[in-house]
């Protein structure tokens, strides 16, 4: 199995960054099929080949799974963004980034911003110290990008931040109908909606059902046995409504994606 270690997120980005994996890939004979889940969320991903080449890459909001033959990354270094950030640091709706995968010099056209992060896709760095280099880069290049934001894009990214944790707290809680979170974020449905979509990618309705699915994802394989409870907890109506949405954004149903039985591996 390839290694993935948490990391902890450096203090600069903390209000930017949710996470931080780093994954070193494994022997060939060993290596997984790549799974990427749904995510509502935007990620920055460095990575480098066997030939030591570097990319530094976008991941825009992923609405379905996909299925790839596993390759050989000597160093994959993913960060996750929060909600409301991604909009902000790239400067392009996220409409135009689900289900895309884009180069950040695509989309910071401005020099002096990219000069920050443009040398992780030099030459590289001796192996050990990637992670540092990379993790030092953006720590510069991040949070020059947002101070060049307005007080109004600021706030836009806010209620986006307010309306993605209204949502994802509901897991084993009564269902918070879009209607009555934009009632309580003080702004119209329509206006929530219009600066969800710009700031996310997708709607609400459609955020939720990707946060449920990776509910499963999170807990399914200690509640196997306990389908019905699973569905519950994640905040489903039964066990079917589960298992269709399931299918619908994974390609299989949550038991033979858990047993590993995935779809045909495609090229990556």
């Amino acid at each position: 199995m390839p290694l993935e270690v948490p990391m902890t997120v450096p203090a600069p980005l903390r209000w930017l960054v949710s996470e931080i994996t780093s994954m070193r890939a494994c022997a060939p004979a060993e290596r997984p099929p790549l799974v990427h889940v749904p995510d509502a969320d935007t990620s920055l991903i460095f990575r480098t080949t066997s030939a030591r080449r570097s990319a530094l890459l976008v991941v825009g909001p992923r609405t379905r799974a996909s299925y790839h033959v596993g390759k050989d990354f000597p160093l994959c270094l993913r960060l996750r963004l929060r909600p409301g950030a991604a909009r902000l640091l790239l400067g392009v709706p996220m409409t135009e980034l689900v289900d895309q995968v884009v180069g950040l010099e695509e989309l910071w056209d401005d020099a002096a911003l990219w000069d920050g992060a443009a040398g992780l896709t030099a030459a590289p760095a001796p192996p050990g110290d990637d992670v540092r280099r990379v993790l030092g880069r953006l720590q510069a290049a991040l949070p020059a990008r947002i101070a060049a934001r307005s007080n109004a894009d600021l706030a836009r990214s806010e209620l986006v931040r307010a309306t993605a944790q209204a949502l994802r707290d509901q897991a084993g809680q009564q269902r918070e109908p879009v209607a009555a979170i934009a009632r309580r974020l003080a702004v119209s449905e329509r206006h929530m909606r219009d600066v969800v979509r710009d700031g996310i990618g997708v709607p609400p309705k459609r955020f939720e059902r990707i946060e449920r699915v990776r509910r499963v994802l999170a807990r399914g394989r200690a509640h196997t046995a306990r389908w019905a409870q699973l569905a519950a907890t994640a905040g489903f109506y039964d066990q079917s409504h589960m298992a269709a949405e399931f299918r619908t954004l994974m390609g299989v149903p949550p038991a033979a994606f858990f047993a590993g039985r995935f779809p045909s591996l495609q090229p990556c």
